[in-house]
């Protein structure tokens, strides 16, 4: 019979534990996030593909309101051309931004106009900073944002359209359910109320307002609007190879949907010269 040495036997109850109490604090995290209602969105389901005028304006979305704040880090201003952007506009769009460059010969670094290239420039030099500049909070990068929760789009979409100047009755009750008196309220300062937002209280400043920015196409910038529209830029800066890897997908069933067909054909072939 085999021994099992104590050292051993501790570390493995130890990592079972450590497995047991992440499962439940993911399950317990996730039971707590109120659910985002669905939306209807043009890249769901094996045929879904991502809506080139959504895109373009939810790129100015993010471009006008969204990059005073959060970076992009992820996505370089050249894969704009996935959006319907052609090269001179891309240039252009590059160039509205200054960035480090260098060194040069005498090894020095200077400022130059962006480049397609480059990554989307960070608003801020670094992570202090950026805390300055919000009260504390930390605004993430909204490079793989969709896939930061579940329902990442329809959670982001939440998030954008619900603020609200107060938070209902209903939030004011304590663990037992009982009602919190008025002269007991406290709400946190500096923070705002969402309700799609885990515990209600949320830092960041409430992004969209009605006519926010000025879509080029012509389309209402509604608060609706602009957030379905910037959420569909960000999906695709998530996942940029979605339409190719649903058209792959695709091709992958019709290829095993025919050799099932020809294997039992073939089949059928073999067993009827049997019999």
């Amino acid at each position: 019979m085999t021994t099992i040495n104590p050292a051993c036997r501790a570390l493995t109850l130890a990592l079972g534990a450590l497995v047991l109490g992440i499962a439940f604090a993911a399950a317990t995290s996730a039971s707590e996030a109120p659910k985002p209602k669905a939306q209807d969105w043009s890249f769901q389901g094996l045929f879904g593909t991502f809506d080139r005028a959504a895109q373009q304006r939810g790129f100015q979305v993010y471009k006008e309101v969204c990059s005073g704040c959060h970076s992009l880090n992820q996505v370089a201003y050249r894969n704009l051309a996935a959006l319907g952007y052609n090269e001179d506009q891309i240039k252009a769009i590059a160039a509205t931004v200054e960035m480090q460059g260098g060194p040069n010969d005498e090894g020095e670094m200077f400022i130059r106009k962006g480049k397609p290239f480059d990554k989307f420039k960070n608003p801020f030099p670094n992570e202090n900073a950026a805390r300055a500049a919000n009260n504390g909070a930390y605004p993430p990068d909204l490079s793989v944002i969709t896939k930061a929760k579940p329902h990442g789009s329809d959670y982001l979409y939440a998030l954008l359209t619900n603020y609200k100047e107060k938070p209902p009755e209903s939030y004011w009750v304590d663990n037992d359910g009982k009602p919190i008196p008025p002269a007991k309220r406290k709400w946190p300062e500096g923070m705002f109320y969402n309700a799609a937002f885990t515990g209600g209280a949320i830092a960041m400043v409430p992004p969209l307002a009605a006519e926010a920015v000025a879509y080029q196409d012509g389309t209402k910038a509604t608060v609706a609007q602009m957030a379905k529209d910037v959420t569909t830029f960000l999906a695709w800066a998530a996942e940029p190879e979605l339409e190719e890897r649903k058209s792959m997908g695709r091709k992958v069933i019709l290829f095993l949907l025919a050799l099932t067909a020809l294997m039992y054909a073939l089949k059928r072939k073999i067993w009827a010269d049997l019999h």
